[in-house]
């Protein structure tokens, strides 16, 4: 099976592309990567694909987080860590509540590009082109830093190659161990001041593991944890160049990731990005906010999944706090109504964005937990399975959303925002939420057949 050209890619007019100065340049450097090895294997994708179809059968669920834009000075080992650190926490946390596998996958080793809203920026009177992350420009204010580098896919790439060899090395070598996440979250609880009910919750999932330990259950599946890698496939010079033909089944996968997703600004049914993503065996993920239909959905579901693969498709869905219980139950009916089970996530943060008043974008954790409820209400209510969380998050004490555990408050925003785009929930907020989430799969559990649990016991 072949997938597009540049040529053919480019012929279809994508948008939030970069412009550019010389052609020459943009050839090299694709050429260049065309030559290096694939960064993800085509196995691990169809491994991810089979999990996921376990989360649109209701019988997982799936944990996505990381970086809004991920930054070469982030590349750092104690980076790595804390986010790496934050992710597993959480999902202990909803493995127990919801009694399910949690699938593990990170906003990490890609995420270097963002679409914007505007292609120019001005302060001070003076314009310059915007900042679309460490893959296209520099975040400096300056003329020579805003200039689009194609060179900069090289250090993209780079820089993902030693993020996904730190998380392996991680994840396998002993860091990812149950009883040491176990023990962030316990701090978390003792520390942070939360309410009552999680302590409980941590304190339960302490026995849990008590009881375990003290069977004899003290196998590898205790120690390492499979964890994957996504990114938003937005750069088309990128992903283009690193889709490789597997030997084994001659098929082409994207190999800059395990996961990749089509954004809400780059969805066009006859565009670029879905032309490309709908030749390529990865799981893959389409954000849809709150115009979209679905009739939208069910006609971008039949162009990247005609075959209705199991595990192939995810709907990321963005509407809003305000907004997801109105628009999310007729995207769902109408799409399950043709038979379709796409896996269906909510992105709580994208929708919940606004500026304050001393001039800090941000979000408020407050709407981020409201739109989460809305969106276990609506899946509750249709009967439908709520199938993960997808969350900007850092594993450090920044404080760029407001709210949370630590009463963030607008003031507070400059002491530490670091963020290189959109506002990101700090390591506490992170985790309190995984407690707010945990408490909705708990509800869903006791009101639903676990299929994971389902057990006979064998008479005598």
């Amino acid at each position: 099976m072949s997938f597009p050209s540049l040529e053919q890619l480019h012929a279809l007019n994508p948008v939030q592309q970069p412009t550019y100065p010389d052609p020459a340049v943009v050839a090299g450097v694709v050429d260049q990567l065309r030559s290096r090895p694939p960064l993800v294997f085509a196995g691990e994708c169809d491994d991810l694909r089979t999990k996921l179809a376990a989360v649109a059968d209701g019988r997982a669920f799936l944990m996505q987080g990381g970086d809004c834009a991920e930054t070469f000075a982030g590349v750092s080992a104690q980076n790595v860590k804390n986010k790496l650190q934050v992710l597993l926490a959480m999902s202990v946390v909803l493995t127990y509540a919801g009694q399910v596998p949690v699938v593990k996958l990170g906003r990490i080793a890609g995420q270097y590009a963002k679409p914007r809203s505007k292609d120019t920026e001005t302060r001070d009177g003076v314009t310059l082109p915007t900042f679309r992350g460490d893959a296209v420009n520099g975040f400096e204010f300056t003329e020579a830093a805003r200039v689009p580098d194609p060179r900069r896919l090289l250090e993209v790439y780079n820089a993902s190659a030693a993020t996904l060899n730190l998380t392996r090395a991680f994840v396998t070598g002993g860091f990812a161990d149950l009883r040491s996440i176990h023990s962030w979250n316990a701090t978390f609880v003792r520390n942070a001041g939360v309410v009552e009910r999680y302590e409980k919750l941590a304190e339960e999932i302490e026995r849990a593991m008590a009881f375990m330990v003290a069977c004899g259950i003290d196998d590898e599946s205790m120690r390492t944890v499979d964890f994957h890698a996504s990114h938003e496939a937005l750069l088309l010079e990128y992903e283009q160049a690193l889709t490789r033909i597997d030997s084994r089944s001659q098929q082409p996968y994207i190999t800059s990731g395990h996961f990749i997703w089509i954004g809400e600004r780059t969805r066009q049914l006859n565009g670029a990005h879905v032309e490309l993503l709908r030749s390529v065996r990865n799981p893959i993920g389409v954000k849809l906010g709150p115009t979209a239909t679905g009739e939208d959905a069910i006609a971008i579901a039949d162009r990247l999944d005609p075959d209705r693969e199991p595990g192939r498709l995810t709907f990321i869905t963005r509407m809003g706090a305000g907004k997801v219980r109105d628009n999310l139950p007729r995207l769902i009916e109408t799409v399950e109504a043709t038979g379709r089970k796409p896996v269906w996530v909510c992105d709580p943060m994208h929708g919940n964005t606004f500026e304050t008043a001393n001039g800090y974008k941000t979000r408020a954790f407050s709407q981020v937990v409201e739109e989460i409820n809305g969106f276990f209400d609506v899946h509750d209510e249709l009967g439908s399975w709520p199938g993960g969380v997808h969350v900007e998050l850092t594993g450090d004490d920044v404080t760029e959303c407001v709210g949370g555990v630590r009463d963030l408050t607008e003031s507070d925003l400059e002491s530490r925002y670091e963020t290189a785009c959109d506002p990101r929930l700090n390591r506490n907020q992170a985790l309190e939420l995984a407690f707010t989430v945990a408490e909705r799969l708990t509800d869903g559990r006791i009101n639903r057949i676990n299929p994971v649990q389902e057990f006979t016991p064998v008479e005598f």
